[in-house]
């Protein structure tokens, strides 16, 4: 079984700015930001992997992805108890 993942990165050089994205292979897309091929995240590497969702489909995992993006009432929380979590 193939899963789709939702996930979000934390620059090590602002860490105050949280990536969302989703993909196939985490391992693969962590790589790619971090080896500067993903032009939104580029000036701000390393970026680590601080969160992650998995999905079966992956309209499920962009579904999630979009509306964290579009949400302030959704990604506010989730980036608040990510920072808890990582005890900032």
């Amino acid at each position: 079984m193939k899963w789709w993942f939702f996930y979000v990165l934390q620059s090590q050089k602002d860490t105050n700015l949280f990536y969302k994205g989703s993909t196939d292979n985490l391992d693969r897309r962590i790589t790619q930001h971090n080896d500067g091929r993903v032009q939104s995240t580029k000036a701000y590497r390393p970026l680590t992997l601080v969160y992650f969702e998995a999905y079966r489909t992956e309209g499920a995992a962009r579904l999630r992805e979009k509306r964290v993006k579009e949400s302030g009432s959704i990604s506010t929380p989730l980036i608040r108890r990510i920072k808890q979590s990582l005890g900032e």
